[in-house]
């Protein structure tokens, strides 16, 4: 899958692992409701071009999937700040 590496020059390769680590840091540095949305530009840093068949929870298993991230986040980040915000209604741009 990764063959397309092995003929990258050095110069390549470097730039190749710049442009991974942005996309990254870009989804790292996602915070409040932009962690909650659908990342499709994360994957288009990928050399193989797929559009991935998703499957979308209905409502009630969404939800509690949310909750479910949300307690995760107050387990392994106990004394994050919080915030209020609410969700401002518009999607990231890509």
């Amino acid at each position: 899958m990764d063959q397309d590496l092995e003929k990258l020059s050095r110069d390549e390769l470097i730039e190749e692992v710049k442009k991974l680590r942005a996309g990254i840091r870009e989804h790292r540095d996602s915070s409040g409701h932009a962690l909650c949305w659908h990342h499709p530009q994360l994957w288009g840093l990928l050399p193989e071009k797929v559009s991935p068949a998703l499957e979308v929870p209905e409502w009630p298993q969404f939800l509690r999937g949310c909750l479910k991230y949300r307690e995760s986040l107050d387990a392994q980040l106990p004394d994050a700040p919080r915030t209020t915000g609410e969700f401002a209604g518009e999607s990231p741009k890509p």
